[in-house]
């Protein structure tokens, strides 16, 4: 294992990577595997010491069934018409009436790699916990502050300050959200970048018919903890035909615009093809525009404009669950963690200089194996830069962050991520050749759901089943 920077040195670093701007290179496509590292078994559960790493217990709660509610408007998944709507008549924008946002913060050139502290591939981890008492919690995010907040499946959002819970929820939204299968329920938040001055934040939820919404809520007038919640203004809903593979991630990226991950469409294999269907909506990581005319607009450089064929609002396709994606806070590359069918588990790349418009290849390839028949030409496709097999890592992956916190050098430029039902923990790290080294950390004895990031760039995991949120320290 490599010496870890020094902390004042490793500081320097990285103030004088944000005085340096430049394009950062195209993305290489090679995946290896590195070592395993061993992790020591501790008592579970001391704020102090780490978690024990054992192998992971299934989910075996039942999630309570909801009565039916109105269905909210909707926007199908059929190629736009050639009709301009209006607000009142459909959530779907065309092209003519797309304006850039006029809102925004700007976005910060990249810093060149050879700018950056090098960094090391991470061998091992500890999980600290934090608090704990969620019921089933999904999601955890910040808001530009030293509040943390925890979506929980049935509907709620929660606050942890100094590690405490709040005692009452930041916003209880039950009654409109469905979550009778496991992957359904209010799945993620995303904070407007300038959630400060006008208090939008956004939430990804299926609803009690199934479908996907993304909905804008507003903090409360009198009470900074608690939103308002009569206050939601629905930006897009997308038909589910079946009750898995929703996607359910939503997060503001670099550029300021906001983007939506949508699974295929779910029961198994991708029957409709959704994956390599530019007319829906499945399939796909989608990119709006929420700060220009109400619901939204599409980014007028979105990759699919030109293509009558295919939707203005996808930004890449060929995904079958992308559960959870992130971006590089400091260089702004994409991570997509692609939750795999039968075999393989993948994440995939794309550099912030990326133009969008990339294909992963689902349900032709699953991974970088052919899926769909015995043979297959994975040339037209952007291959993953990591992949692992069920045998060797479970069953579906949970994507991450890359560390870029100040407390722990030795993290430093590391992508975490695991698997929901092992509960192993990896870490994958860029070398300087562009070659990608992928090292197991950790296993958690608990199913994961998500990692979180909060303002200063440390990095969290949630444990599903057992309702705890743990910091990931070395």
């Amino acid at each position: 294992m490599k010496q870890a920077i020094p902390e004042a040195i490793f500081l320097f670093l990285i103030a004088v990577a944000f005085c340096l701007s430049s394009c950062r290179p195209e993305d290489s496509s090679v995946a290896t595997v590195e070592s395993q590292a061993s992790t020591q078994e501790t008592p579970a559960g001391s704020p102090s010491k780490p978690l024990v790493m054992e192998e992971s217990q299934p989910v075996t709660g039942e999630i309570q069934e909801l009565p039916p509610a109105t269905v909210v408007e909707e926007v199908t998944t059929e190629a736009p018409s050639d009709v301009t709507p209006t607000n009142d008549e459909s959530l779907e924008p065309t092209v003519q009436d797309l304006q850039p946002a006029t809102t925004r913060i700007a976005p910060t050139a990249a810093p060149t790699e050879t700018s950056l502290p090098p960094g090391a591939p991470a061998t091992s981890i500890s999980l600290n916990l934090v608090s704990e008492g969620f019921e089933q919690p999904t999601y955890l995010t910040h808001a530009n502050d030293h509040r943390l907040f925890v979506t929980e499946q049935a509907g709620r959002i929660w606050t942890i300050m100094d590690g405490q819970k709040s005692a009452e929820p930041f916003l209880d939204i039950r009654q409109r959200v469905g979550s009778d299968s496991l992957e359904q329920g209010l799945l993620s938040v995303a904070f407007h970048p300038n959630y400060s001055t006008n208090g939008y934040f956004y939430v990804n939820y299926t609803d009690r018919a199934g479908d996907t919404v993304v909905a804008r809520y507003e903090v409360s007038q009198m009470d900074p903890n608690r939103a308002d919640e009569g206050s939601e203004l629905v930006i897009l809903t997308v038909n589910q035909p079946y009750a898995n593979h929703n996607g359910g991630q939503i997060q503001f990226g670099p550029d300021g615009y906001l983007y939506i991950g949508m699974g295929d469409g779910g029961s198994a294999g991708d029957p409709g093809n959704n994956g390599q269907n530019p007319a829906t909506l499945l399939g796909s990581l989608l990119r709006i525009d929420i700060d220009g005319s109400e619901p939204y607009s599409i980014p007028v450089n979105n990759p699919f404009t030109a293509d009558n064929t295919a939707r203005d609002e996808t930004w890449v396709t060929g995904l079958r669950n992308p559960w959870r994606f992130s971006f590089d806070r400091l260089i702004g590359d994409m991570y997509i963690a692609d939750v795999g069918q039968n075999q393989w588990e993948e994440i995939n790349h794309q550099s912030s200089a990326g133009p969008g418009g990339a294909n992963y290849g689902w349900r032709e390839l699953e991974g970088t194996h052919c899926y769909a028949s015995e043979s297959c030409d994975p040339s037209g496709y952007v291959l993953p830069v990591a992949e692992y097999n069920h045998i060797e890592g479970g069953c579906s992956i949970t994507g991450g962050y890359v560390y870029r916190g100040t407390t722990f050098p030795s993290l430093w430029a590391n992508y975490f991520f695991g698997d929901y039902c092992s509960g192993l923990i990896w870490s994958l790290f860029r070398s300087p050749d562009g070659s990608w080294q992928r090292t197991q950390v950790a296993q958690l004895r608990a199913n994961i759901a998500s990692f979180g990031e909060d303002a200063a760039g440390e990095l969290y995991v949630l444990d599903h089943f057992n309702g705890a949120v743990y910091h990931i320290q070395p």
